[in-house]
C-alpha cells in the first residue's frame, strides 16, 4: 500500500488508522505548499488534488473518512469498525458524519478564509461565525461522549480517530476545547502507542 501525503495534515489520520490496524503502507510526500497537489502526475491519481490518498494493489481511495473504514474492514479482527453490531455501526457511522460535518466544517471555513483562499476571496465576516459553531458541535460531542473511554464506549473506532484529530486542528487554530471530558478523551487517544507511532512517521516523511 501506498499512502500519499503530507504531515500536519488529516494524511495524519490515514498514517494513525494504518497503526492501529498493524498495516504497512509507504508514504509518499506530496508538498501541497510546492503545488505537488496539482502536478499533472497526482491529478491522475486524485483528481481533485487533494490528499490523503490511499493505493492498494492498484485500487485509488480518497477521503480520509472512507479510507479509514477501508482499513478497518481488511483487519476485521482488530474490531477498529463494529461490523457485526447494526447499532453500534450506525452509531459509528453517526460520529464520523459529524466529525466531518459539524466539528471539522467550521475549523476548515476558518482556514479558508484566513489563510488558504487569496485575500481577494476571503469574507472576513464569516469568520466570527466559525468558532461558535465548533464551540456548539463540542457541547454536542461532550454530551455524546459522557463519561466514556471512547465514542462508542470502551472500544476504540476509526470514529475516535476522525474526532480526537479534529479536536487537535483546533489546538493549532488556537481554539479552545473548554469541556474537561474532551481534553480527557484527547489526552487518552494520542496517548496510544498508535498515534506515537504515526506522529513519528510523518515527522520523519
Amino acid at each position: 500500500m501506498k499512502l500519499y501525503g503530507m504531515p500536519h495534515t488529516r494524511s495524519i489520520r490515514i498514517t494513525w488508522a494504518l497503526e492501529e490496524a498493524g498495516l504497512d503502507a509507504q508514504f509518499q510526500l506530496i508538498d501541497l505548499a510546492k503545488g505537488e497537489g496539482n502536478s499533472p502526475e497526482f491529478l491522475q491519481i486524485n483528481p481533485a488534488g487533494k490528499i490523503p490518498v490511499l493505493e492498494d494493489e492498484g485500487f485509488i481511495l480518497s477521503e480520509s473518512s472512507a479510507i479509514c473504514n477501508y482499513i478497518a474492514r481488511k483487519v476485521p479482527e482488530k474490531n477498529l469498525i463494529p461490523i457485526d453490531n447494526i447499532q453500534q455501526l450506525a452509531r459509528h457511522d453517526q460520529w464520523s458524519l459529524f466529525a466531518l460535518c459539524e466539528l471539522e466544517q467550521p475549523l476548515w471555513t476558518f482556514w479558508r478564509h484566513t489563510f488558504v483562499y487569496p485575500e481577494a476571496l476571503r469574507v472576513p465576516e464569516i469568520i466570527s461565525c466559525t468558532e461558535r459553531e465548533f464551540q456548539e458541535a463540542c457541547r454536542v460531542l461532550s454530551t455524546g461522549l459522557g463519561d466514556q473511554q471512547y465514542i462508542l464506549g470502551d472500544d476504540f473506532s476509526m470514529a475516535d480517530i476522525l474526532l480526537v484529530q479534529s479536536l487537535l486542528w483546533a489546538g493549532v487554530s488556537h481554539w479552545k476545547v473548554p469541556q474537561a471530558n474532551l481534553n480527557e478523551y484527547i489526552t487518552r487517544a494520542i496517548a496510544r502507542p498508535a498515534f506515537q507511532r504515526a506522529r513519528e512517521k510523518e515527522k520523519n516523511a
